[in-house]
């Protein structure tokens, strides 16, 4: 896709309904921001307690399967929620975004993520034990502070 096409497509998803609607507000912005930094809490919350477990930095007489179960819905509930309330930040300044690096950064490293604990940690918790798990959580943990780091860093951009 060429990136005319591309900033089109941004400028399309901006002039939105839902985007005019959100930039024409005045609270409307902050109070979405409010519960996407919520759904960030949890999914932080659930990720923070399954990396240090992995980590061997906190609950260590626990086993990787129960807090894995533990904290399961979290992340769900936690990712729901930056999706659903996501979205409609993107859309009120979609075109700001295309042009932030911090916007693609935030993307693709959600993305990765997102993958990498479906496909990679999980299946590896329930499977495995020992050190290969350190550095799953090391990664991990790496992973999604560079997605809160970056989605902070939008909106100095």
């Amino acid at each position: 896709m060429d990136s005319k096409e591309l900033i089109d497509i941004f400028y399309f998803l901006e002039d939105t309904f839902i985007g005019d609607y959100i930039r024409s507000s005045t609270w409307l912005f902050p109070v979405i921001e409010s519960f996407h930094l919520i759904g960030l809490g949890i999914l932080g919350g659930s990720v923070i307690l399954m990396d240090f477990k992995l980590m061997k930095l906190i609950f260590r007489n626990t086993s990787n399967i129960y807090i894995l179960e533990q904290t399961k819905n979290f992340f769900i509930v936690g990712l729901s929620l930056l999706i659903i309330t996501g979205v409609p930040l993107f859309l009120s300044e979609a075109v700001k975004c295309y042009y932030s690096r911090a916007f693609w950064i935030k993307i693709i490293s959600l993305v990765m993520g997102v993958l990498f604990v479906y496909f990679v940690r999980n299946p590896l918790i329930v499977k495995k034990e020992g050190t290969i798990l350190i550095l799953i959580g090391f990664v991990s943990f790496s992973i999604w502070t560079v997605v809160a780091a970056s989605g902070r860093w939008i909106g100095f951009s």
